[in-house]
């Protein structure tokens, strides 16, 4: 009898490893964290290499520490951080250079150009559902391709291969006998083509991606096929199938089981991210959010609208590592309840530009409103309220692009657990903020998509109901007061735009 679904949660700061058994429940956990490496200012790398060994060492770390054999596990299923590129030769297996992160923007001056062509910015849009962004893959390729010597010419004759995160665990657990993506993490490449599924022929010839290092689109659900026998560490596991793959942003949606048409998650992580689930039709965005594929099971596939910020949670970080200004996030939390408000302060934290709807490469970081009355109170207050403003704008924007008045916002990610901020969200978004028992949202989602495909739960229906609530906020603010508030918000975001000269 299978008792466990292994999930690898491979996100931007560590890589996890989580058992959960059939109820939902998370039976044993180990994490590991892994080098950040920022070259240049504004770029951000990891070595590909160490993502695979921090990711196995988890998962040694739970398979020892339950003691669980091959025969307990029904399935693997894996969720990734999205956009982040790697490049790798198929023949050695190893990477041609750092993974490019989903956060790094080397390569805004090349969206600039692709910009200035109205058409092909138009055609983007249209097929694949995005923005042009230095955010997305397609543009790390190409950098790659163009940067690393001899590259292109190897990636001519078909000799390297390209993938987000879960394709490289994938090719490299299954000792490199399957190259694929799910369709959510293609959606996010800016060459897929979301309505037929399939990469854009014209897109890869006019970005200059040669297809032949493209993995294969495949559904959210499905076994891929089994973990080899040759992989380090992990060979107990060996014959398990891997049966689930989705990015980390759907995949919370899936665990927190938005199934329905108009149901939304927020996570706050590292930046922070809302996906409102829009059924099987894709919604046109005319406020700047990007649309996609959210899963795809069997041959229907669940679209979804999206908006993010890129940074939340690493700004708690910042105010803990960088200025020192805490010892840790709950002092954050516990300095801003000490005073009423943010004293007037404002703070955007575009640290690498502004995320949906603005979506400007060359805005920073700003913090506004300062009075020698200001106190370290007030900008921890001010943070708080800065990640909770962000994803007003985006709950604004996806109002008016999908005629949806929201009932509620589901939410999980790390940052979650703070009530004060949770407060502040529901009353800027005048909605209630329904934060589940179970915040790893990411990791069961991929859990359960994994599940489905191996039987080990029937359907959604049963999925649904293992969900569990821990806590309802409910708006507490006056509308004058908040749209005051707000409005003071949208002011500051103005003085941080457009800030790098370009």
């Amino acid at each position: 009898m299978k008792k466990y679904v292994l999930a690898l949660d491979q996100g931007t700061t560590s890589s996890r490893a989580i058992l959960f058994d059939k109820k939902g429940n998370i039976c044993f956990k180990a994490q590991h964290e892994f080098t950040q490496i920022y070259p240049h200012t504004g770029w951000v790398e990891h070595n590909p290499m160490e993502i695979l060994f921090s990711q196995l060492q988890s998962v040694m770390e739970v398979m020892a520490e339950s003691k669980a054999t091959a025969e307990d596990i029904a399935a693997i299923g894996i969720t990734n951080q999205r956009e982040t590129t790697i490049v790798w030769d198929k023949s050695t297996g190893k990477p041609i250079y750092n993974a490019i992160v989903w956060q790094c923007r080397r390569t805004a001056d090349m969206c600039e150009k692709i910009k200035a062509d109205e058409e092909l910015t138009q055609y983007i849009k249209d097929h694949t559902g995005l923005v042009v962004d230095a955010y997305f893959s397609a543009t790390k390729i190409k950098w790659i391709l163009d940067n690393v010597d001899g590259a292109r010419e190897l990636a001519e004759k078909g000799q390297l291969l390209f993938g987000t995160v879960e394709t490289w665990l994938i090719w490299n657990l299954t000792g490199g006998a399957v190259h694929i993506t799910d369709y959510s993490n293609a959606s996010r490449t800016m060459i897929f083509d979301v309505d037929k599924l399939c990469w854009d022929e014209y897109l890869c010839e006019k970005i200059g991606i040669p297809m032949a290092m493209l993995p294969e689109a495949v559904p959210s659900s499905k076994v891929y096929g089994t973990v080899a026998k040759s992989v380090m560490g992990i060979e107990e596991l060996a014959g398990v199938p891997i049966s689930g793959a989705i990015g980390d942003q759907p995949a919370a949606l899936f665990g927190q089981g938005c199934f329905e048409s108009g149901q939304a998650k927020n996570t706050y992580g590292t930046g922070c991210f809302l996906l409102m689930n829009t059924g099987d039709k894709r919604v046109e965005s005319k406020n700047n959010l990007v649309t996609g594929v959210a899963w795809g099971i069997g041959d229907k596939v669940t679209y979804a609208i999206e908006g993010s910020a890129f940074n939340a949670g690493s700004v708690i970080k910042w105010l803990r590592d960088d200025l020192q200004l805490i010892p840790s996030a709950r002092r954050c939390d516990e300095l801003a309840e000490s005073v009423p408000n943010s004293n007037g302060v404002y703070f955007v934290p575009a640290f690498t530009g502004l995320g949906a709807p603005y979506w400007d490469m060359y805005a920073r970081g700003t913090i506004v409103g300062l009075t020698r009355g200001a106190n370290s109170a007030h900008i921890c207050r001010s943070v708080l309220e800065a990640i909770a403003y962000q994803m007003t704008d985006l709950l604004e924007a996806m109002k008016q692009d999908s005629d949806i008045q929201l009932s509620e916002l589901r939410v999980d990610g790390g940052a979650s657990v703070s009530d004060i901020m949770m407060q502040i969200q529901s009353d800027m978004i005048r909605t209630n903020v329904n934060r589940p028992k179970m915040v790893e949202t990411t990791a069961i989602g991929a859990a359960y998509l994994a599940g489905l495909a191996t039987g080990f739960w029937k359907d959604t229906d049963e999925i649904a109901k293992i969900r569990e609530v821990d806590k309802v906020f409910e708006p507490q603010m006056d509308i004058e007061k908040r749209e005051k508030r707000y409005r003071g918000w949208l002011r500051a975001v103005e003085r941080s735009r457009d800030w790098v000269e370009h």
